[in-house]
């Protein structure tokens, strides 16, 4: 009986914790469907007297981001797959490609990592007004092309498949694209899923970016334009409150989808 208790007050803790921190996202919720001025009374209420998706309406109807929303999409999902596809094969290349200064080039790579986004952000934005991308869509997907980290937890990931097996694939008659695709890929599907879900959060919840190169307001992505809407709605905390949902359930139900991939992916470099 001795033993148990430690656990037993330790997994209430934990309980206790989980309850304090998922709170705050239950009253976001909660206050999406009360109706306006009622989460600003003292105390405020944990429940809506009625629940309405009233807030919601307003909010892509008259409030007008559902093009926004729409832009938020098209930006994530093309940032993924644009991210997938450069950091695999960069990935891949470092650690199973042997070329002149390889070696050399991922160490630059890896010492790029200290280097904080926002110092990249102005030489960028004006490489794009030379090329005339600026306030387009393939301007805001440039960024996330290909990123250190993701080349190193590929390269990492990738590491782990034996080179007999792609040899044998060589001795086989196959190239190194029917090598990537047929051998490589289904083995790097861990973090595959785990790069994919890391990139879609990032490029759905970007503020910076989106703010600084899409300056039309048909082409911004929802943050930016929940930044602005707030302005004009400054005291319509139930409204905020349904565009913070809008923004946080896709990003939070993608993670629990592809919980059990993401967290393989994250640990199998240790595992191995």
């Amino acid at each position: 009986m001795r033993s148990r208790n430690p656990a037993r007050m330790i997994n209430a803790g934990l309980a206790a914790l989980a309850v304090l921190t998922l709170f705050p996202l239950g009253w976001m919720v909660s206050a999406s469907l009360m109706a306006p001025g009622e989460a600003s009374s003292f105390p405020p209420p944990l429940w809506p007297r009625s629940p309405s998706l009233d807030n919601y309406r307003q909010l892509l109807s008259g409030g007008g981001i559902t093009r926004q929303v729409l832009n938020s999409v098209l930006v994530s999902v093309g940032a993924t797959l644009l991210s997938l596809a450069f950091n695999l094969s960069a990935g891949y290349a470092f650690a199973k490609l042997r070329f002149a200064g390889r070696d050399r080039i991922f160490r630059w790579l890896l010492g790029a990592l200290v280097i904080p986004a926002q110092v990249t952000m102005m030489p960028l934005f004006l490489m794009l007004k030379q090329m005339g991308l600026v306030n387009t869509v393939p301007g805001a997907l440039v960024p996330w092309l290909a990123s250190v980290f993701g080349i190193f937890l590929v390269r990492q990931y990738a590491l782990a498949i034996p080179d007999e097996l792609i040899e044998a694939a060589r001795i086989d008659g196959a190239g190194e694209a029917r090598i990537f695709v047929s051998v490589v890929l289904p083995l790097l599907k861990p973090v595959i899923v785990t790069l994919a879900v890391l990139s879609f959060l990032g490029a759905w919840n970007d503020f910076m970016w989106p703010l600084i190169v899409l300056t039309d307001r048909d082409l911004q992505t929802l943050p930016v334009a929940l930044a602005g809407l707030s302005r004009e709605h400054v005291q319509d905390t139930e409204l905020m409150m349904a565009g913070s949902v809008l923004t946080v359930l896709p990003v939070l139900a993608l993670f629990l989808v592809l919980q059990k991939q993401y967290m393989k992916g994250l640990l199998a470099g240790s595992v191995k």
